[in-house]
This record gives C-alpha cells, structure tokens and sequence, in this order.
C-alpha cells in the first residue's frame, strides 16, 4: 500500500500533514532523502540490527501497514518494535529512475491521445523527470509474531507517477476493449 505523508524541504504539492505530524495549511512534499540519512543514523545509534532488504521486495507478502498519515513519526513505529522486543528491522529505499520514465514514455507512445490528453502526460512526465536519481521510496519493517509490520513513505511526486502509470496501462485496456484515450480513467491532478 502507498501512502502520502509530508516532511523536509518545501515543495508545493498536497498533503494534509507535516512531517512531525502537525497540520499544515499548505502543502509540502517529502523528502525522502533527508529523511532515509536520519532513520540510518537513528538506526545506528540503536540497538535494532538492520538488514538491508530489496525495495518492493515485500509486495505479495501478508504486511500490516503502519497509519503514517496519522502517525509520520518513524520512530513511533521502532518504538513498537523495541517495546514487543523485536531486535531484527528490515530496511529497504529506492531511488527513481531513469528506466522507470522511459518504460512510461513507451507506453504513452502507444496509447492514442488526444492533443490535449498527450500535453498534461508530458508535463506529467516532465514533473517526475526532475526526480530521476531522487529517493522515491523508503520501507522500514519487522516480523512479530508472524506477522510483516511495515513503515513505508513515498513523495506526493511519486504518487503522481504511480498514478499516471495507472492511468495510461488503463487507457491501452480501454482502447482494448473499443474505447479511446484516456476515458474515465484521466485526472488531470
């Protein structure tokens, strides 16, 4: 599960929350470089054992999710992993890349979009391009008592990404099935 939370450096993007958890008026977007070296370092200086997993290697897995639009704060969820005296975190980040942009431009080739629809998937991709070599995932979690606990953050330009992705694998099942364009499926967020 993606979920959006907001901390670090001021970018404007929507999100409810900051980082420590207060309510913002505008919008933020996280950071998640910064906030990946301050987990390591909090990591460090802790008594867990960190093993450093694959990003995205838990999808498919049974994972209970941690409420991080509730609660952004990383260390509230360690503090659950000591307080059940669990000493093994994995960790896992990832960052975006250039492969994913153009797997995306491949596919926006393909699709048939209207002048106006193509513009806003450009800008779109334009957006996430500025991110190429930027921290777009981070995943903290543990097992206990055979269950998978899991911490993950990604930035609201991530989202937006994800989100286009969707929608353009959903206009070519669209444009499959008799449709054209983009359809319902497009949000021009």
């Amino acid at each position: 599960m993606r979920r959006k939370i907001a901390a670090g450096d001021i970018a404007t993007i929507s999100v409810r929350r900051c980082y420590a958890g207060v309510a913002k008026a505008h919008a933020v977007d996280l950071n998640l470089e910064r906030l990946k070296n301050e987990i390591l370092d909090y990591l460090a200086s802790s008594e867990f054992a960190v093993f450093r997993s694959f990003s995205g290697g838990l999808e498919g897995l049974s994972l209970i999710t941690w409420d991080i639009d509730r609660f952004p704060d990383y260390r509230q969820f360690l503090d659950v992993a000591t307080r059940v005296g669990v000493k093994l975190i994995l960790f896992a980040s990832r960052e975006m890349s250039e492969e994913e942009i153009q797997e995306l431009v491949e596919e926006v080739e393909d699709a048939h979009l209207t002048r106006e629809e193509r513009r806003e998937v450009d800008r779109r991709i334009k957006d996430a391009q500025r991110h190429v070599g930027s921290t777009c995932s981070l995943e903290l979690a543990f097992n206990y008592d055979s269950h998978l606990y899991v911490y993950e953050a990604q930035p609201d330009w991530y989202e937006d990404f994800l989100d286009l992705s969707d929608e353009i694998t959903a206009a070519h099942q669209t444009m499959d099935g008799g449709g054209d364009g983009l359809g319902g499926y497009y949000s021009a967020n």
